[in-house]
């Protein structure tokens, strides 16, 4: 089927062709309502006359549109025309990585940039639970400015033959080159398991994901032959050769990387795509370097002057003389998994043999507890003790534990519970303190340091009770020096704000010394093994520095890594961080729940009152620098987005959204967005700050929560009609974040005064009054059509939801709601209801980590 320019399908209007190939031509084309240019591909007919298929089809494209990730293709929607099922996606600028490769192998830095790309796109999909199945230089993209986009995810399955057929009519589309009646295209790239027909799971994609670096990297296909059947033979039974033979420039380490996603048996290869990610990350600082040589990119190294090379020729010369000839390859970085179940790992040491390794982690959502395991191990085993932290590990083998630990209520992003000893050979814990954060040996093994928070201060103290540091703020991880007289840690000067902390250390006199600059989410610090340093993690990188403030780049990564303990031989445990905030609810009238998360930090504004649609905020990298905003139906259809900015409500209407453009600088706007069909309005500021906000139940005004220069926060009504907005509250009576702005049918506002007991405004004016019950843990989630109100408390999980008669306190628990899968929830910690509890939605952040070894940094 061809389509002329101008044709409609839907709301998309075709303005050219693009491309044609084996599954369907695609074009350019126009999105009507939101104003953009999108491709439309439109797949063959044969699509429509089998209904299994199609079904297969939608749910395969459904399950890919969820995906959303930098590195994939975004699918905005589906349809059908003229019985013709058709793809709408983003339109990218660029061409696909097979005609770059036409041009020959790339320069390591090229190829490891690609690389990292395309397997944080899989990490995403396959934590998804979504394999690609036909991952080839044809399906991978490369735009103008350079970001690597996966593309036909999840289309593998349905586009492959059915019923054995041997025609390469419906197979992904087939580039020159090949056989008639082959796919040599698909087929080089195939794993051993799905040439021998079984299933294919991630690492099936890992290994396709290998035979493409090593064609990047080395200009020539891993699994290439004449026929079919013997490049079938030469995936099943030959090794390529090392990368490294075909391109001098290749370090090791890299070619390492190739030959473990290349293996034969997929019990023996990478396991997840995350692992690949975090090994190139490792070398990504040093591309190009081998055992004798560097190569600058874009520069040749016969440039240099020839008395240059003489020198050099000497002095490599004289090297080998005074070393007796033997040269030494320099170590590279190397990371080495130790932990494989999905969860968190709180805290990590080495034991004093440094090949033992114990540590914190809650996994499967159950609770903390202690494990041990070894560096050259794969398998870990429970000490016991649920409920437990380890706090550290003195030179002797004994354990500091933090039993029963809980969030600490000194604030920061900190646990506290009993410290206890316990010897690592086994016996029962004996307890020492109550309410510690952390605590460190002393490398005597029986002095301690520990962190608590007294008289609403934290306090670092050694020994227990002798106070060498206090501040308002918080402090995080005191470590010993291994000479024992000074003690480093991370100094935060507000509580729970992770930016601005600073490296310090302070010695046993209580004299504190700032080493480092501000830096954000910091973690560690642990003294190097020479004691010269102190080594800590800050902004995705492991820093080194000397206690004059020397400071240097030791191991630079993508994403968030955490340092927990360096080794006398220098060896370090780290961990890598995965966080999502996830929105789920459940819909009126069903009985399960389903993930309406869109992007990465999805977060839910507001519900409808017939509990059909929910707004949601996207906060995150996905969302953009200003944010996006969307409305989603909770029948998990795909959201629409309206616009950029911070959502505070939905109209009673459903038909406008209460938005801020720039929040939180001089330049924020309030704006009135509609929800479909129609022009955003920008309404006057009045040089307000404003922190939260919602609409009346007329739809009429707006409730806001904010405060004008030089005066405190206070609460707001403006009409939307026009005019200035006037208070209805005294000065220091506000919204917390987590409480809803709904305003009840009588006008009723939730609000908290300045120490955050919570009251009711009215909106009428007059003064706040109280509302008796509710802790201090909890937070107001609006309010239910008999009058009262839902009160949650998000932590330990299950999170409680109760009503409360905000008149005498009267208390009924309503419902206990935690995802199906709990792993790396904490805490809910947002929950929204319609009145009558028809539906609901909630929002909580899911953390995974896992451990690794660390080598060969210096």
């Amino acid at each position: 089927m061809t389509l002329a320019s101008g044709t409609k399908l839907g709301p998309y209007e075709i303005l050219s062709p693009i491309g044609a190939g084996g599954m369907g031509e695609v074009y350019r084309a126009r999105d009507t309502r939101l104003k953009r240019e999108v491709a439309v591909k439109v797949l063959p007919t044969a699509f429509a006359a089998d209904a299994e298929r199609l079904k297969r089809f939608e749910q395969e494209a459904q399950a890919a549109s969820a995906l959303n990730h930098p590195n994939i293709l975004s699918i905005y929607d589906l349809g059908t025309h003229e019985e013709a099922p058709y793809i709408v996606s983003e339109l990218l600028e660029g061409e696909t990585l097979r005609s770059r490769l036409a041009g020959g192998a790339f320069t390591p830095r090229k190829a490891i940039g690609h690389a990292l790309q395309i397997s944080q796109g899989l990490a995403a999909a396959h934590e998804k639970g979504i394999v690609h199945r036909d991952l080839k230089p044809e399906n991978i993209f490369v735009t103008n400015d350079g970001r690597v986009k996966i593309l036909d995810f999840g289309l593998a399955r349905v586009t492959r033959p059915e019923g054995g057929s041997s025609t390469a009519t419906n197979l992904p589309t087939i580039t020159p080159g090949t056989e008639p009646g082959m796919v040599l295209g698909t087929l080089g790239y195939m794993s051993p398991e799905q040439v021998r027909g079984k299933v294919a799971d991630a690492r099936s994609d890992i290994f396709s994901f290998g035979a493409i670096l090593y064609e990047m990297l080395s200009g020539k296909r891993a699994f290439h032959a004449d026929t079919a059947a013997d490049t079938i033979s030469a995936i099943l039974t030959k090794e390529p050769p090392d990368v490294s033979e075909t391109n001098k420039r290749i370090p090791e380490s890299l070619d390492r990387i190739v030959r473990h996603c290349l293996e034969k048996n997929p019990e023996a290869r990478f396991h997840s795509a995350s692992d690949v990610a975090f090994d190139l990350e490792a070398i990504s600082g040093t591309p190009t370097q081998t055992a004798g040589a560097k190569v600058t990119e874009g520069r040749s190294a016969f440039r240099a002057p020839l008395w240059a090379l003489v020198i050099s020729a000497a002095a490599a010369l004289l090297a080998g003389v005074l070393v007796g000839h033997a040269v030494s390859k320099p170590e590279l970085p190397a990371t080495k998994r130790l932990t494989f179940r999905k969860g968190r790992v709180r805290t990590a040491r080495f034991a004093p043999d440094g090949q033992t390794i114990l540590y914190t982690a809650s996994w499967q959502g159950g609770p903390n507890e202690l494990y041990s395991t070894r560096s050259d191990s794969t398998e870990s085993r429970s000490l016991g003790l649920p409920g437990s932290m380890l706090a550290a590990v003195s030179s002797s083998g004994e354990l500091a534990v933090l039993r029963n630990a809980m969030p600490s209520a000194g604030g920061g992003l900190t646990f506290e519970g009993t410290l206890a000893r316990l010897p690592l050979a086994g016996g029962a814990p004996r307890d020492l303190l109550e309410g510690v954060q952390f605590a460190d040996w002393a490398p005597d093994g029986d002095r301690l340091a520990v962190v608590r928070y007294v008289a609403g201060k934290n306090r670092l103290e050694s020994p227990v009770g002798t106070v060498l540091y206090e501040t308002p703020g918080w402090i995080e991880s005191p470590r010993f020096s291994p000479s024992g007289d000074r003690i480093a840690f991370i100094d935060y000067p507000v509580v729970g704000d992770v930016t601005g902390g600073t490296i310090a250390f302070v010695d046993m006199r209580g004299r504190k010394t700032t080493l480092s600059r501000h830096f954000s989410g910091g973690s560690g610090p642990a003294w190097a093994p020479g004691g010269d340093e102190i080594w800590f993690t800050a902004e995705g990188s492991l820093h080194a520095i000397t206690i004059s403030g020397h400071e240097r780049v030791l191991f630079q990564s993508v994403g968030e890594f955490s340092l927990h303990d360096v080794s006398h031989s220098g060896r370090s445990l780290v961990t890598r961080f995965f966080g999502r905030r996830e929105t789920h609810g459940k819909a009126p009238g069903e009985t399960t729940e389903r993930d309406l998360s869109w992007l990465d930090v999805t977060l839910p504004i507001q519900i409808s009152h017939d509990g059909k649609t929910v707004l949601l905020n996207e906060f995150g990298e996905g969302g953009g620098p200003e944010h996006g905003i969307y409305l989603r139906s909770t029948d998990g259809s795909l959201p629409v987005h309206i616009g950029d900015g911070s959502a505070f409500d939905l109209s009673p209407d459903g038909r406008s959204v209460m938005a801020i453009a720039h929040f939180g600088t001089p330049k924020q706007r309030l704006l009135l967005l509609p929800s479909g069909a129609g022009q955003s309005r920008e309404l006057p500021t009045e040089a307000l700050g404003y922190e939260n906000g919602g609409f009346t139940p007329d739809g009429k005004q707006l409730v806001i929560s904010g405060s004008r220069p030089g005066g405190a926060p206070r609460t707001y009504v403006q009409d939307l009609a026009g005019g200035p907005p006037r208070p209805i509250t005294p000065e220091g009576f506000t919204q917390r974040v987590r409480d809803n702005f709904a305003v009840s049918s009588d006008g009723r506002i939730l609000v908290r005064d300045r120490d955050s007991k919570p009251y009711i405004a009215f909106l009428r004016g007059g003064d706040p009054r109280p509302i008796p019950g509710v802790s201090p843990v909890e937070y107001m989630a609006g309010w239910a059509a008999d009058g009262r109100l839902y009160v949650v408390q998000g932590s330990p999980l299950p999170a409680r939801v109760s009503l409360i008669d905000p008149a005498t306190g009267r208390r009924e628990d309503w419902k206990q709601i935690q995802p199906a899968d709990p792993a790396g929830v904490e805490d809910i910690d947002w929950f929204l209801a319609t009145p009558e509890g028809t539906a609901y939605v909630y929002c909580f952040a899911r953390g995974l980590t896992d451990l690794y070894l660390l080598t060969g940094v210096h």
